[in-house]
């Protein structure tokens, strides 16, 4: 498994990670790297607009005024 070293890190994000590890019962090193799991798992913006380009179009105009009429119909 590749290794990872993150150099300047500036005092104040090192002890406040440090902290949140101590808390979480955890290492620095095992939690920086559970939070690099997590960053990595979740989509970044160009990503997600990607993935919205890429869907087909849905006419959602028809489909509510259905859903107001089955709502007034019900009444």
């Amino acid at each position: 498994m590749p290794a990872l070293q993150i150099r300047n890190v500036p005092d104040e994000v090192h002890r406040t990670l440090k902290a949140r590890a101590a808390l979480a019962g955890m290492s620095l090193s095992e939690y920086a790297l559970a939070e690099l799991v997590r960053a990595a798992e979740r989509p970044t913006r160009y990503e997600l607009d990607a993935r919205i380009q890429a869907r087909e179009a849905m006419d959602l105009g028809s489909l509510v005024v259905d859903l107001i009429r089955q709502d007034r119909d019900s009444r």
